[in-house]
């Protein structure tokens, strides 16, 4: 089934009239019905298919039950369902509010703010609503006025008349007058900041409540530049495009659609009657019904005279994603464009002994300080990526197991959701570098790479037919055995690859030879100056590393074998002799198929950009 017949949620707020039961035919008891929530997957208010197999679920239920595919691939760039679809009827006046931006809602209400568009069905021959300031005014003054209530003084008054369309993005002081109608598309969102009500009460006796504090910090004290340009769209931004339908049902009585993959569909019928049809299925409609076309439905026909407003997803304009590498000592953050270029990024300790909450908070409010740095809106973000060592579940974002920051069964994409208001995915931290070298760094002309991350453990990554293999929570050969009862590994079983070919295992048999510390370039520059206990230590680890890629070369044959992270810098000093041993010792030898072998391209950058393309 294609097309949903949505009943909506009633709201029966003080200001209301009764004109979307007497002439929108609306199913309600009640003397006042001020809001029908006509398309809403909001837990304040959900609406609920009225029609065929599906009847009596809600638009939520149907969604989780059937994939987040129904909404379209414009739609994975939000947490939640994006849009709430409302009728108005405001008998009298509502009260002066405003709403927050994202960023400020999510951070101080646990949801959303909102950005909306009116679209006005009838007013009164006085109508009037207020939309921003007649003027410029200071923080002092707004809140000066509220108190002296004078505020209405300094409010831009906007007459209207049926076919208006007002779009109120958030910060803008806004209320409708009485006597108007309104249909409104707007985020899913219930956050509004009430600044000023006409001394009302509500039902309890008690005038309402006033939210000042937040209403300053969040309003734009600028006038506002009304936009009279309808074409092509009623209304147009990053979370709904609308467009008008108008059907007479003499000349043009008939209007046929496309209901893409990129979004599902959403129409509202403002007045008229005919039907809907889809897929074989045909509903009739009548004035003030509302249906929704699930992503990918298709051909779809309207027949009749109505006025209608459709609402889809548009595609991101510039996008930009969060990429986060944690690693075992230090986790990068950096902000990446569409061509898969790294912006501008940050960096800071990972301090693993810290409790994985407080590790969390940090990377959230950096990645937040580097949009701000950077003049980025959260709303021009549309998804973070995170890249972090162990296995991973991706589908739900849970870290299992990573011995590396001693997480075990950590929420990592629920958790940095309560900082970061976009969608999450994790991955493991050296496939994470594996995919950003395939989509831009040494890899991008290869489909499938198998890449080794040498630092403070052996990461690996593969890429199959250019996309991550990671079987049932990820690759680790690392954790390989390639010398029976050697040496202790950090995940508790002894003579794994990355007991010997991490740069902490080069140390720690450095330190063994010589009894002194040095780092992996002091080791290698000993190496090259004649030095010969370093010498041996090298070629120990050179050995034992061409080990573990012929094993890894004779089970996945791939294209590309890349190495990263910091002992990968040495170049053809590994390579040299790593390519020796591919040809020695994987099967077939030089008569097979043997890969290349290279040194990763984007260096610290590889896992950022991998991590931002999961998004």
């Amino acid at each position: 089934m294609s097309i949903l017949k949505l009943k909506p949620s009633c709201k029966d707020y003080l200001w209301g009239g009764h004109r979307l039961v007497e002439e929108y035919g609306k199913e309600y008891e009640g003397d006042v019905l001020a809001e029908t929530w006509e398309l809403s997957c909001h837990p304040d208010g959900p609406s609920v298919i009225s029609n065929g197999e599906n009847a009596g679920k809600t638009l939520q239920q149907y969604i989780e039950e059937n994939g987040k595919e129904v909404l379209g691939t414009h739609c994975r760039r939000f947490r939640d369902f994006p849009i709430l679809t409302k009728f108005i009827d405001a008998k009298d006046n509502l009260s002066i509010q405003v709403h927050p931006d994202n960023r400020y809602a999510l951070k101080n209400e646990g949801q959303y703010g909102k950005t909306e568009m009116w679209y006005v069905m009838d007013a009164g021959k006085e109508a009037f609503l207020y939309y921003g300031f007649k003027k410029e005014i200071s923080k002092e003054e707004f809140s000066r006025r509220i108190q002296e209530d004078t505020l209405l003084e300094v409010l831009n008054a906007v007459p209207v008349q049926k076919g208006d369309v007002l779009f109120i993005e958030s910060g803008t002081i806004h209320a409708i007058g009485k006597d108007i109608l309104i249909a409104e598309i707007q985020q899913n969102s219930n956050v509004t900041y009430r600044v000023y009500d006409y001394g009302r009460v509500g039902k309890d006796g008690k005038k309402r409540d006033l939210h000042i504090e937040k209403a300053l910090a969040v309003t734009n004290r600028v006038p506002i530049v009304r936009d009279k340009s309808s074409y092509p769209h009623v209304a147009d931004c990053d979370y709904f495009t609308v467009d008008k339908l108008n059907l007479d049902g003499k000349v043009m009585k008939k209007m046929e659609g496309t209901v893409s993959d990129a979004s599902f569909a959403s129409i509202l019928m403002l007045g008229g009657s005919g039907t809907i049809s889809s897929q074989g299925e045909t509903l009739g409609f009548r004035k003030g019904d509302s249906f929704f076309l699930s992503a990918g439905s298709g051909a779809y026909q309207i027949d009749g005279a109505c006025d209608a407003l459709i609402t889809t997803i548009r595609e991101k304009a510039a996008p930009v994603r969060i990429g986060i590498d944690i690693g075992g000592t230090e986790t990068k953050i950096g902000l990446v464009d569409i061509h898969q270029k790294l912006i501008v990024q940050t960096s800071m300790p990972t301090a693993s002994k810290r409790p994985a909450e407080e590790i969390i908070r940090e990377i959230g409010e950096k990645a937040l300080a580097l949009l701000d740095a950077q003049g980025i809106a959260m709303d021009q973000c549309v998804g973070a990526g995170i890249g972090v060592p162990g296995t991973v579940i991706r589908k739900t974002g849970v870290v299992r197991y990573s011995n590396n920051i001693r997480w075990e069964n950590v929420s990592l994409a629920k958790e940095m959701e309560n900082y970061l208001p976009i969608p999450i995915q994790i991955a493991n931290d050296a496939d994470c570098a594996a995919l950003g070298e395939a989509y831009a760094g040494a890899g991008k002309e290869c489909q499938d790479v198998v890449m080794l991350t040498l630092g403070t453990g052996v990461g690996s990554g593969i890429i199959l037919d250019g996309e991550i293999y990671e079987g049932k929570g990820g690759s680790e050969f690392g954790h390989m055995v390639i010398i029976e009862d050697g040496e202790p590994c950090t995940c508790g079983r002894r003579g794994c690859l990355e007991a010997y070919a991490s740069a902490t295992a080069l140390k720690r048999d450095a330190k063994r030879s010589a009894g002194m510390e040095r780092t992996p370039e002091e080791i290698f520059g000993a190496a090259a100056k004649g030095d010969e206990k370093m010498q041996e230590v090298v070629d120990a680890y050179i050995r034992r590393l061409g080990i573990g890629i012929v094993n890894i070369v004779n089970i996945f044959r791939p294209q590309l074998v890349l190495l990263g992270g910091g002992i990968s810098r040495q170049g053809e000093v590994l390579l040299a002799p790593l390519r020796e041993m591919m040809g020695e010792g994987c099967f077939g030898g030089e008569k097979g198929e043997l890969p290349e072998i290279e040194i990763a391209a984007l260096g610290n950058e590889a896992g950022m950009i991998g991590a931002a393309s999961l998004i």
